[in-house]
């Protein structure tokens, strides 16, 4: 999934400057485009990176300090995709654009019925610490990258929003 240079860049975009999710009431969204349905926090805006990744990206303000979430999605190719591979790509892609990277944990997490993995990652860059939450799955169709970045800070809160996003996703 090529999502992971542009995350770099967003990311870093972002700097220190992300703020908390919050407590949200979530929205039921869906889109003919997606393949998947999802509920989603009020007042968050879309973001369009125009990197021709499919999926949703969106952040919790208009400037920053804003939290992001990327829901993305990539159709595969015959092949079912190696999600520990996938990992290694979205780290290589981070470390490239000159930030470090540190694993927190990693498990296995089940999204809408859909089996994967989810890491957290700390990274570090010359404007601060930033937390990664990266969730890998897929089924029979398409790969699934499902990501939340936000200031080590405000990390606690977003992830529990983002935690509630996941628990409505539906394929």
């Amino acid at each position: 999934m090529k999502a992971t240079h542009l995350f770099a860049v967003a990311a870093l975009a972002l700097g220190s400057t992300l703020a908390t999710a919050g407590a949200q009431t979530l929205t039921p969204f869906s889109d003919p485009k997606l393949p998947f349905k999802v509920s989603l926090p009020q007042g968050w805006l879309g973001v369009d990176f125009d990197d021709g990744i499919s999926g949703l990206s969106m952040v919790s303000a208009k400037a920053p300090p804003a939290t992001l979430i990327r829901l993305l999605f990539s159709p595969k190719q015959d092949a079912p995709a190696d999600l520990n591979a996938e990992f290694g790509k979205f780290v290589e892609a981070l470390r490239s654009s000159g930030v470090t990277v540190k694993q927190l944990s990693n498990a296995k997490a089940t999204y809408g019925g859909i089996g994967g993995i989810e890491r957290q990652y700390s990274v570090t860059h010359p404007k601060g610490q930033l937390n990664v939450r990266v969730w890998y799955g897929n089924d029979a169709k398409n790969l699934y990258s499902f990501q939340l970045t936000d200031s080590a800070a405000r990390y606690a809160a977003a992830s529990t929003t983002f935690s509630k996003i996941l628990a409505t996703v539906q394929f």
